[in-house]
């Protein structure tokens, strides 16, 4: 009886050891999977902070181009243009947004380095840590279960042992009581039952000892292994959570460190956006674009109640003919026929071409151009002095090292720089006389005067050599005349006859002739200063003007040589300032 309780104790003991043991495996399937899923979720991260950090490099990189694409181009016209302040506010905002986007590029360096790189070696490491401690967890394992195994079975041979023993005592008994066994046999049962108990008390010692050694390992296994690799597997798993939260950190801080500098910036956009003065602007353009013309004065009253005929100007240079017309000067042709196949004529002088002392601009764009050219024309020079003063020096070193080289190979150069530096001083006393005549108010210089100054170098032929013309039809075409050809000389044809009988155009105003203006090219037309003259067509932008001086003679003169009074009921009727 006794014995059947202590098997069923140990019986019972076993069983439990054999449930705890499955419970122990299946904890460490449990944390082998929640810590993989703890590299998995940190690696999710580095590949997040990888992808911020691209979009921070595509966003600086855009907007690199951006500011780069709207920078003004170098020798453009968008140059000119930066000299208001709005426009110098926007290139102030070009290149703030530049630093702007280097910011971003700092933010996207800093997180690679001090986020992706750090945790990407992290988590090797943390891969190696936890399959070292998952193999210390299954080695210690595999231990315990051999050693269940080796107790498993040396239970199993005490036990087959005692039945074994139980059974020979069980037979000698038998043989002892039975008479007619013969005593050898009874001998032989009892040595039997003897080495059989023996075997038994042999079993039942390696399986006390066994019992003993597997108690003392499981002990160990359970209170001290096991919890260790347990405790190691929670250590690891918390610095996982530590080193993702202070990733996290590291991330928002990579942000606040360049929240000051983009501020700056911003503060320089505002600074930018502040400075910004429309009056200013304001004047810039009013100095860019005034023509410096008087406004005109009061238009004269005309009666018409007593019979009225327009006569020639005594101050005319056109010669009257006997019936009270002048000889028309385009080629024989009449009236507002001055070329073929179109109705409405147009002088306009091509940029750039125009007379070399600007005289058909405004005079306030004539002083500008002036002044532009003295200053080219004093930069030319400075050009050529600092040529002129390297090849002396170079000369000094030839002589006193003829080694070096040939001093009179220089004095060629020497002499055309000096040359040069002439001619262009020359020029610049030229157009600083013209200059002076602009800013001092002075009275032009007679046409003499001009030649002299080189202003016509061709003067015997009646091409236009200081500038070439442009012709406008009514429609906006121009045909262009070029500056080696004569005066055309066009031939009165059949279709020319179309437009004889063409209604001259109605006078929309008067001038006065303010300097003395020879119509030497075709379509011009000659006044004299101070000579009073009909407008039949305003300047249109091209600076010339169309005036009449009497039914047959009418032409273009510089709109700059002329005081311009229009009237105000006539249709397309305005003031030149």
């Amino acid at each position: 009886m006794g014995k059947s309780k202590t098997s069923d104790g140990v019986s019972s003991g076993l069983e439990g050891t054999a449930r705890f043991q499955s419970c122990v495996q299946d904890q460490f399937d449990n944390l082998e999977k929640h810590t993989q899923w703890g590299i998995d979720v940190l690696e999710k991260y580095i590949k997040f902070v990888k992808e911020r950090t691209e979009i921070e490099l595509s966003y600086a990189k855009q907007l690199r181009n951006l500011s780069k694409k709207y920078q003004p181009k170098k020798n453009s016209k968008e140059e000119e243009e930066y000299r208001y302040t709005s426009t110098r506010a926007f290139l102030a905002t070009l290149n703030e947004m530049n630093d702007y986007a280097g910011q971003h590029e700092v933010i996207s360096e800093n997180m690679t380095s001090l986020i992706t790189g750090e945790l990407t070696r992290y988590v090797q490491e943390l891969k190696q840590e936890r399959k070292s401690h998952f193999h210390d967890g299954r080695k210690a394992q595999q231990h315990i279960e051999t050693c269940w195994k080796q107790l498993e079975a040396s239970k199993r041979r005490f036990e087959r042992d005692c039945k074994e023993a139980d059974r020979a005592q069980q037979y000698f008994e038998k043989m002892d009581a039975d008479i007619n066994v013969t005593k050898a046999d009874v001998e032989k049962a009892r040595q039997q039952a003897q080495l059989r108990h023996q075997m038994a008390e042999d079993s039942k010692a390696e399986y006390s000892s066994t019992l003993q050694k597997f108690n003392s390992e499981q002990h160990d296994h359970y209170y001290t292994h096991i919890p260790n690799i347990f405790q190691k597997i929670q250590e690891m798993e918390e610095r996982r959570i530590v080193r993702i939260g202070e990733s996290m950190k590291t991330f928002a801080e990579v942000d606040r460190q360049v929240i000051p500098i983009i501020g700056k910036c911003l503060d320089e956009i505002t600074k930018a956006a502040e400075s910004i003065d429309h009056k200013n602007d304001s004047q810039l353009v009013i100095e860019a674009f005034k023509s410096g013309f008087e406004p005109p004065g009061d238009i004269d009253f005309e009666d018409f109640t007593q019979p009225m005929k327009r006569t020639i100007s005594e101050s005319s240079l056109s010669n009257s003919r006997g019936d009270g017309k002048s000889e028309p000067k385009f080629g024989g042709k009449s009236k507002g026929k001055l070329w073929p196949f179109i109705k409405k004529n147009k002088l306009s002088l091509k940029l750039g071409a125009g007379p070399e002392d600007f005289s058909n601009l405004p005079p306030e764009q004539r002083r500008k151009k002036l002044q532009q050219k003295v200053d080219e024309l004093n930069k030319d020079i400075q050009k050529e002095m600092d040529q002129r003063d390297a090849l002396t020096k170079m000369k000094d070193v030839y002589i006193k090292n003829p080694q070096m080289g040939d001093a009179a190979s220089v004095d060629h150069r020497l002499a055309e720089l000096g040359q040069n530096i002439e001619k262009l001083r020359i020029e610049v006393q030229k157009f600083e006389g013209w200059l002076a005549e602009v800013e001092g108010r002075l009275p032009p210089r007679t046409e003499q005067a001009r030649r002299q100054s080189g202003l016509y170098e061709a003067q015997n032929t009646s091409a236009v050599n200081s500038c070439a013309q442009d012709r406008e039809s009514p429609d906006g075409s121009y045909t262009e005349e070029q500056s080696q050809e004569t005066e055309m000389k066009v031939p009165a044809t059949d279709f020319d006859d179309e437009f004889d009988d063409e209604e001259p155009l109605p006078t929309i105003g008067t001038c006065k002739a303010l300097y003395t203006f020879e119509g030497q090219n075709e379509g011009t037309i000659s006044v004299a200063e101070g000579e009073m003259l009909y407008v039949i067509e305003e300047d249109k932008g091209d600076g010339w003007t169309r005036i009449r001086r009497n039914e047959d003679e009418e032409g273009y003169v510089p709109t700059s040589y002329v005081e311009v009074y229009l009237d105000k009921n006539a249709k397309g009727a305005m003031t030149y300032i």
